[in-house]
């Protein structure tokens, strides 16, 4: 599976300017256009308080269709009640009108600060340069603007024959803090050339983010804006995929890729984390049991910042096990840090000290706890909690 190759895809351009949002003056406005109509789908926050561009997108996403995507970033759009949909709608409509296309064909995120009136006249007057500004090789201006806390860009590509045509998955997403999706992420894109039909493609895209972004966890908050789109535009020209068949395989396999990529990345970046956390629960009665446990364990904020610390203090872990509400038997729990047992039979384990400090020190951490109820098992992918987490969020609007 190719990774090398460009932030590009046929059919697609993309921009990134700064409007004056971000008082900064960095890039705070994006556009992603396809040269026609594409297939689409969406998944998004479950929060109560969604934000007003998450319900724009969730009416217009269920026909299955979208041709553009305008992110702005600095504001969040989010608990501004009618005002938030006049704004978002307004936002659409301008590009609408300079790209002449359809305004139900325009999807629109925010991000940023909650609670502050999107300052939409600087959207509007940013829109024409915006889009004179799309490029096919655009994509990376179109992701510096949607970045806010994060210490990095997350992008992903995968490129493979399919139906003997090359095929593009091209995957971009924001997000460091506020993370634990529930159907979603903070923002995440993803944009292929591939022909697939809306009903498959929402499909594989459920998947892939069951898989990905719904299995990692930064602090156990979840976001008013968490969204994640696709959009295919068929540029390719290959016969649309069955989803059993050899093509349809090869498409899902590529797109899970992209989207475990930048779930991964996210959790890298974690608003200052040091460590990936890879939480590994088996012996479940059922998944869900053992999820529940993995999430328990991975938003423990005293487990967290003993990983920062390097210390394999196991006591966290078992008390974050215990308070999960599923049921189990400590004298059946075993907890393992890098493959050395350190809790079995409702006791502490002596482990080679040395072995457990390379572990620990490691950027990457793996902790098994096997409940030994059942089958039932979950991987989650979590990070430490470190000293620049709460210097990032604690003047977040200040």
């Amino acid at each position: 599976m190719s990774k090398d190759a460009s932030l590009t895809v046929p059919g697609f351009r993309a921009a990134g300017i700064a409007s004056g949002i971000k008082e900064d003056g960095r890039k705070d406005l994006a556009l992603i256009v396809s040269d026609e109509p594409a297939a689409a789908a969406g998944l998004f926050t479950t929060n109560a308080f969604k934000a007003a561009p998450v319900i724009v997108d969730m009416e217009r996403i269920r026909s299955g269709r979208a041709q553009a995507i305008l992110t702005n970033s600095g504001n969040a759009n989010a608990a501004m009640g009618p005002d938030g949909i006049a704004d978002a709608r307004a936002s659409s409509r301008a590009v609408s009108e300079v790209l002449g296309i359809p305004e139900d064909l325009i999807l629109v995120a925010s991000t940023g600060v909650i609670g502050r009136r999107l300052p939409v006249e600087k959207i509007l007057s940013g829109v024409r340069p915006l889009v004179g500004a799309l490029r096919t090789d655009g994509m990376e201006e179109a992701q510096e603007a949607m970045l806010t806390t994060d210490r990095f860009p997350k992008t992903a590509v995968r490129v493979e024959d399919i139906d003997g045509r090359p095929v593009t998955v091209l995957g971009m997403a924001k997000g460091a803090g506020m993370i634990q999706p529930n159907m979603a992420t903070m923002l995440s894109y993803v944009l292929t050339d591939a022909a697939v039909e809306p009903r498959l493609l929402d499909t594989l895209l459920r998947e892939g983010v069951a898989r990905s972004f719904n299995a990692i966890s930064v602090d156990g908050c979840m976001s008013t804006n968490d969204t994640v789109l696709i959009l295919a535009n068929g540029r390719a020209g290959n016969r649309p995929f069955r989803k059993g068949g050899r093509d349809g395989r090869m498409f899902r396999s590529m797109l899970s890729a992209v989207l475990e990529e930048m779930a991964l990345a996210m959790v890298r970046d974690g608003e200052g984390a040091t460590k990936i956390v890879t939480l590994e629960v088996s012996g479940g009665r059922t998944k869900a049991e053992a999820r529940r446990v993995a999430y328990a364990v991975g938003n423990s904020n005293l487990f967290k910042t003993a990983c920062f610390g390097g210390d394999p203090n196991w006591g966290r872990v078992i008390g974050a096990v215990g308070a999960a509400g599923v049921p189990v038997n400590p004298d059946a729990v075993e907890v393992s840090f890098g493959g050395e047992v350190v809790f079995s039979g409702g006791r502490g384990i002596p482990a080679a000290t040395a072995e457990l400090a390379r572990v620990m020190a490691s950027d990457r951490i793996h902790v098994r706890i096997d409940l030994a109820a059942g089958r039932g098992a979950f991987v989650l992918h979590t990070s430490d909690l470190t000293f620049d987490y709460v210097k990032i969020n604690a003047h977040y609007t200040t």
